[in-house]
């Protein structure tokens, strides 16, 4: 079992970290944060095996509290490691800002000297992270996140400001950040050459190109159209911005098409993988009687009982497939087959759709023919 002392416990990496953490039955977790005892930091100082430290201040009232919440905290927690004579690895999460010539980056670079410093007299390894812009769930809105903001606004309809369209971030994303730290604690960080360690993955992206992709997950309410999900930065912020909803606001209604069949209602649409569909269809009636020419589709019923008829526009042959809610078969609509599912039992049958692409109605590719 390892012990580790995570300062910051309650911050955004800190609660991400610890919540990781917490999956294994091989760590034991000393949380610290603001609300900690200066007691309870030395006595989780003194039997720490690795030390996350990842507190520190970043919008202070006074900026004479960016040298106490950075450097000092920094150097406290040395010296109490120190006089408990614990040599142990300590991972840091530093800040791009460290570079540069203002008062937040000139604490975190005089914490991060006071730690080469201690490493250098203890022996023991200290792994450095100037992160640049994290984002994901649980960072706080309206603060130093333009991710968090972006989301926690355009999710409850409320403005943004974007002063230069073109200033491009560089982001990080919360997991990995998560994943390199916990490969850190178990000896194997990514390090430049300068001695620094880093995240491998980050991306690039314009202020407007965030905020143009932020907005277009709120709209998908209404277009049904969800993001490319095979681009990893388009789905870490999905998953952030879904994460910004409103509590009261998870729910969201589809529009029903009613008619005397039934009613269908569009669920899920995405350029990469098609769209997705439900029906309502009364007992006797038939959907569908068209082909397709390239198109193709999938059918399930998840309720009541049907039959699948297919025919091939050039033959008179027709197959034919009895499905049931019972026993759920996905059945494939090839192209060149007219096809149509009816209702044969006595209650309604429920249906999920698929088709490989969103319906285009200047190219819909859809042919009416009876089977």
């Amino acid at each position: 079992m390892k012990t580790v002392l995570v300062t910051g416990a309650a911050g955004f990496i800190g609660k991400n970290l610890c919540a990781a953490l917490e999956q294994r039955n091989d760590i034991k977790i000393l949380a610290y944060d603001k609300d900690n005892s200066a007691q309870e930091l030395a006595e989780f100082a003194a039997c720490a095996d690795f030390v996350f430290h990842l507190a520190g201040v970043n919008r202070p009232q006074n900026v004479e509290e960016f040298d106490e919440g950075n450097w000092g905290f920094t150097v406290q927690l040395l010296e109490l490691l120190a006089k408990s004579n614990r040599n142990i690895p300590i991972a840091v999460t530093s800040s791009i800002q460290a570079a540069l010539d203002n008062p937040y980056g000139v604490s975190k670079k005089k914490a991060e000297d006071a730690l080469w410093e201690w490493s250098h007299r203890s022996g023991a390894p200290v792994y450095i992270y100037r992160l640049p812009n994290v984002f994901g769930k649980w960072c706080r809105p309206n603060y130093n996140s333009v991710v968090a903001t972006f989301c926690y606004n355009i999710a409850r309809g409320l403005p943004i400001q974007i002063n230069n369209p073109d200033a491009e971030l560089t982001l990080v994303y919360i997991d990995d950040v998560v994943a390199e730290l916990i490969s850190a604690m178990e000896g194997n960080p990514h390090k430049d050459d300068s001695g620094f360690c880093y995240v491998p993955r980050t991306f690039k992206v314009t202020l407007q190109r965030l905020a143009d992709t932020i907005y277009s997950f709120a709209a998908s309410r209404k277009t049904l159209v969800v993001p490319n999900f095979e681009n990893d930065l388009e789905r870490f912020l999905y998953a952030t911005y879904i994460s910004y909803l409103s509590e009261d606001d998870f729910g969201y209604e589809l529009e029903m098409k009613h008619d005397h069949r039934g009613w269908l209602a569009e669920f899920i649409k995405s350029k990469q993988f098609g769209q997705i569909f439900v029906s309502r269809t009364r007992p006797g009636i038939t959907r569908g009687n068209h082909w397709h020419h390239t198109k193709v589709e999938k059918f399930l019923v998840i309720e009541g009982k049907g039959i699948i008829q297919f025919r091939r526009i050039d033959t008179g042959e027709i197959l034919s497939y009895e499905v049931s809610g019972e026993k759920p078969v996905v059945v494939d609509i090839p192209p060149g087959y007219t096809h149509s599912i009816t209702n044969i039992g006595d209650n309604d049958l429920i249906t999920l759709f698929w088709a490989d692409e969103i319906f285009d109605e200047e190219h819909p590719d859809t042919y009416y023919a009876e089977v």
